[in-house]
């Protein structure tokens, strides 16, 4: 009876540790979410500051002191200045491609760590995203316009 009730026990233990390390990861993901978008937020504000300071965006995040500054996936924010570009090549895009922002692009890669510029495409959808010159900062996946 011993080793019955032993493997019983270790079955339920499998069980619902398969049950709850989805729910864990998930978890754990949301939290790295929810820091690129404030991280974001933080570097459009220094951004920001720069320009009203210089006149100009900066040329990288290096001249707002943030040339290191990664992700919570260990990679590099992406920040790319758009006002001084002859046309919107370079700008990420929305599903009807239509420039997500007209000064600058800043954004994580996400989870998978790699993007396209047209933020619908299935490479693009887990970026963290600004658009709409800041007035919206999140998951490019909740990204409506």
């Amino acid at each position: 009876m011993t080793i019955i009730e032993l493997m019983l026990v270790v079955a339920i233990i499998g069980v619902l540790a398969a049950l709850a390390l989805p729910r864990y990861q998930s978890y754990q993901e949301r939290i790295k979410q929810t820091q690129a978008v404030q991280d974001i937020t933080i570097l459009q504000t220094l951004i920001q500051d720069f320009r009203l300071n210089s006149g100009a965006y900066p040329d990288s995040l290096a001249d707002v002191g943030n040339a290191g500054r990664l992700d919570p996936w260990g990679r590099a924010y992406v920040y790319q200045e758009l006002a001084s570009l002859p046309g919107k090549g370079k700008a990420r895009k929305d599903r009807k491609l239509n420039p997500l922002n007209s000064d600058f692009d800043l954004y994580s890669l996400g989870k998978d760590g790699d993007s396209k510029t047209q933020l619908t495409n299935k490479l693009s959808l887990d970026d963290i995203v600004r658009a709409n010159d800041g007035a919206f900062v999140g998951l490019a996946a909740n990204y409506t316009q």
